[in-house]
């Protein structure tokens, strides 16, 4: 791994520690919609960061792209994609998620795990629908955004609150109001939203502990969604017992 990144990787020294910033875990509604529908084909991790949610997408059989600007955090998922025999499933491209070109009618699944509130708010509006439109026809979305609520938000309920801010907190430039996200999913023709949650969490996976503020959005293409027995998983059909 090179020791001097570009100075354009501002999270160089977040994604270089032996623990990654943002941990190994992931997005633990990507990973139930992932292990209980099983979406196929093509996906696409946009800010993928070290790579937690895009190892998990090439675990349950995606072709992924991890985009991300961090040379470094794409370092590390090439590592680990290695170390797990996930290669041949996954590959990486470092770009400013604001200069992709997505082809229509593409992706089986897309994440967008706190991008959106990495760039511009126009910016974010026009890599919404580039990314809606980028579906196919059967195709999901798991989008995560900070909020107005999020101790670092300069609007809303930031200011007053008092619990500790996130070291990264300076890269959140497009913190989203109540329900603005849900918003855009409700206003697009043909998305159908499956679980939209807004809510506070502790993070003790870089730096002291802080308190973040997040919305996340599961929507799909299709209604059609037979097996989506929401997180956790509710009421799913019992497994015929063995003879």
């Amino acid at each position: 791994m090179a020791s001097l990144p570009p100075p354009s990787d501002p999270f160089q020294e977040a994604y270089q520690r032996e623990s990654p910033a943002y941990g190994r875990t992931p997005s633990p509604e990507l990973a139930s919609f992932l292990e209980q529908c099983r979406p196929q084909g093509k996906a696409i991790d946009l800010g993928a960061g070290a790579g937690r949610d895009t190892l998990e997408m090439a675990r349950c059989g995606l072709h992924v792209t991890a985009v991300d600007r961090s040379e470094t955090g794409l370092q590390r998922i090439e590592q680990r994609a290695k170390e797990e025999h996930l290669s041949k499933w996954i590959d990486t491209l470092a770009l400013d998620v604001r200069e992709l070109q997505l082809a229509p009618a593409t992706y089986g699944f897309i994440a967008a795990t706190t991008v959106l509130d990495h760039i511009p708010l126009q910016a974010a509006k026009e890599l919404w629908e580039h990314m809606i439109q980028s579906l196919v026809d059967t195709g999901a979305l798991y989008v995560e955004v900070h909020t107005t609520d999020d101790p670092g938000s300069p609007t809303g309920r930031g200011p007053q609150r008092t619990e500790p801010v996130s070291e990264t907190a300076v890269h959140v430039i497009n913190h989203f109001a109540p329900n603005q996200l849900l918003q855009w999913a409700v206003e697009t023709e043909g998305l159908h939203v499956l679980r939209y949650e807004e809510r506070t969490e502790w993070d003790y996976t870089h730096g002291p502990e802080h308190l973040h503020a997040k919305a996340v959005l599961l929507a799909s293409r299709t209604p059609e969604i037979l097996n989506w027995y929401g997180h956790p998983a509710a009421f799913p059909k019992r497994t015929a017992p063995q003879n």
